[in-house]
C-alpha cells in the first residue's frame, strides 16, 4: 500500500506518496509475477488482515529484521533521521513467515534494494505489492 500526502504544486494540491511497502517471506519462490502476487495476497490474508491472534514472527523473518537493523536504526531510535523505516518496532509488521512494512519514501529506492539483496541471500521472496512484482 503507499500512502499519499497532499503536495502543493502551484495553486493545486497533488497527492505525493508518503511511503513504499514492501513484502518479503519464506517459501518456494512463486514462478512468476501472478503466482507471486496470489502467494502475498494468502499470506496477507492468513497473518495480517486477520482477527486471529498475531502469529510471532517465523525464524528466518525474525533473523531478516535483525540484519536490516543491522544497517539502519529502528525509527525510534533514529536521532539522526537516517532510518528508511516508517514504523517501529520493525518486526511488529511480521506474522508468521511474512514481514510487510513501510519505508519513507524519499529512501525507498535504496532501502528496498538492500532488504531484496538481503532476502535473496537469505532464500526468503521479496515482493513489490505497488508493482506487483517479484524483486530480483
Amino acid at each position: 500500500m503507499i500512502w499519499f500526502a497532499g503536495l502543493a504544486v502551484g495553486d493545486r494540491w497533488q497527492a505525493a506518496p508518503m511511503s513504499y511497502d514492501l513484502a518479503v517471506w519464506e517459501g518456494e519462490r512463486p514462478a512468476d509475477d501472478a503466482a507471486a502476487a496470489r502467494c502475498f495476497n494468502d499470506l496477507y490474508d492468513r497473518f495480517i488482515d486477520t482477527e486471529e491472534p498475531a502469529v510471532p514472527p517465523a525464524e528466518r523473518i525474525a533473523a531478516f529484521v535483525a540484519v536490516l537493523l543491522e544497517r539502519w536504526p529502528e525509527l525510534t531510535e533514529d536521532d539522526d533521521d537516517t532510518s528508511p523505516w516508517s514504523t517501529a518496532p520493525l518486526i511488529g509488521e511480521a506474522r508468521g513467515p511474512l514481514i510487510y512494512f513501510p519505508m519513507r519514501w524519499s529512501m525507498a529506492d535504496e532501502a528496498s534494494a538492500h532488504a531484496s539483496e538481503i532476502a535473496s541471500s537469505m532464500g526468503l521472496n521479496c515482493f513489490d505489492p505497488q508493482a506487483r512484482k517479484l524483486r530480483p
